[in-house]
This record gives structure tokens, sequence and C-alpha cells, in this order.
């Protein structure tokens, strides 16, 4: 590979190591993005792996700096990682909301933040934070999932505000139901009751989820603070 790193776009993709995340980081490498994964397994589709606690400031910023240094000035930041769990609201301890916030909405802020100075200096860059189709229609026994997952579309919304005058465009996709091993096989969300109620009558795939992230950084342009629902009619 050249060593001219002016040629390169480089993205940065967090969960990395599967479902959309994995996904995302196929999807770009397939239109000639260097994509660095950042997860805490082993991304080894991506062209860059790193073990990465996205709830660390320390760790992201030490990641993203290697990132800068090894190919170059980061063009775009996929914020996928995360966790699913679902329980009831009366059985959701401090620990398991701490932990929630911190992974989600945590991840998402700290990759922001650790990016958006290169971006500046570029005049350039766009961050996609995947969010979920429950932060809009909510859901029963999600409600930590949702609330997270709601605060980052506030933030996306806020930060595309603040950062459109320096050139970085700031966008959400919030999926709905997905066919990832986020899902476990008796998951009430494959169940043929649930699925006869989306108009697609399917769960969408991470592929078609990282479509739309491909287009937000590639042809979206236009699309400032914007959040793109691939949920198969979940939420119309």
């Amino acid at each position: 590979m050249s060593d001219d790193s002016s040629t390169r776009k480089v993205a940065i993709v967090t969960g990395a190591a599967g479902g959309i995340g994995a996904a995302a980081a196929a999807e770009l490498e397939s239109r000639g993005w260097i994509v660095a994964g950042f997860d805490l397994r082993p991304s080894p589709q991506c062209f860059f792996d790193a073990c990465v606690d996205m709830s660390d400031p320390e760790e992201v910023k030490a990641a993203v700096v290697r990132v800068e240094r090894e190919l170059g000035p980061i063009a775009a930041a996929v914020s996928a990682a995360g966790y699913y769990e679902m329980m009831p609201v009366s059985d959701i301890t401090l620990d398991h909301w701490r932990r929630m916030l911190a992974v989600h909405v945590g991840g998402f802020v700290n990759l922001s933040r650790a990016v958006m100075s290169g971006m500046i200096a570029a005049g350039s860059g766009s961050i996609v934070a995947i969010a979920s189709e429950l932060a809009i229609g909510g859901g029963s026994h999600d409600a930590h999932y949702a609330a997270a997952k709601g605060a980052m579309l506030g933030l996306v919304r806020s930060l595309a505000a603040e950062s459109a005058p320096s050139g970085i465009r700031v966008n959400a996709v919030a999926p709905g139901p997905t066919d990832t091993p986020l899902l476990a096989a008796d998951s009430p969300w494959r169940e043929p009751e649930y699925l006869a109620t989306l108009p697609l009558g399917r769960l969408s795939s991470p592929e078609e989820v990282a479509i739309c992230i491909a287009f937000l950084l590639d042809e979206g342009t236009f699309c400032i603070g914007e959040t793109l629902n691939p949920n198969a009619g979940a939420v119309i």
C-alpha cells in the first residue's frame, strides 16, 4: 500500500469485531476506506485492529493517536460499540444504568472528542452514531438501553449544530431489531408473532444497516444531524 496518507480515506469503526460494526467495516473497506477497528475483541477483518474499552476516554484517545500516527488523518468515525440486555425497570440496578450509559453514550462522546481536533484541523470529517429505533419508540423491558440510545440522538443533534461550521458532519443510524448475535435465539424480537407486525416481515440485516452508514459517509454530504431508520417498518 502507498505511504502517501493524503490519498487515504481513514475511518474508525468501534464494535468492529461483530454485528453491525463488522458489517460496517466490511462495507467501508469494499468502498476503498482504510478501516481501523476498535473493540474489546479482535477485529481481524480490519486493516488496523486495536483492543479498546470505549468507556475509557484515555484508552480511546491513545488508540486514536495511534491511528493518526500509523494511518494518517481520520476522515470518519462510526460509533457502533455496544451491547443489549432486557430486564424489568425494577431490576435495573445503578450499576446497570452506569454501564449502559458508559458504553453507549460515553463511548460515543469519547470517540467524538478524540477525533474532532484532527477533523477541525482538516476542515472536514464525518461521525456516525449507531442508535436504535427503541430510542424513538421505546420498548417494554428496555428502559436503560432505550434511554442510552435516546441520549445518543440528542448528542448527535447538538454535536451536528456545533460542528457543522468546522466542516464536520454528525449523523445517526437507528436500526430496528437486526439479525446479529446480540439477539439471542430465544429473543422476543425473533418470534414469528413479532416479525408478523413488521411491514417487511423480517429483521434487518447488519449489511443493510452498513449501507446506511456508508451512505452517510460517502454520499450524504447534505445530511447534518439526521437519523436514518433501517427498521423494517417497525417505526414509520
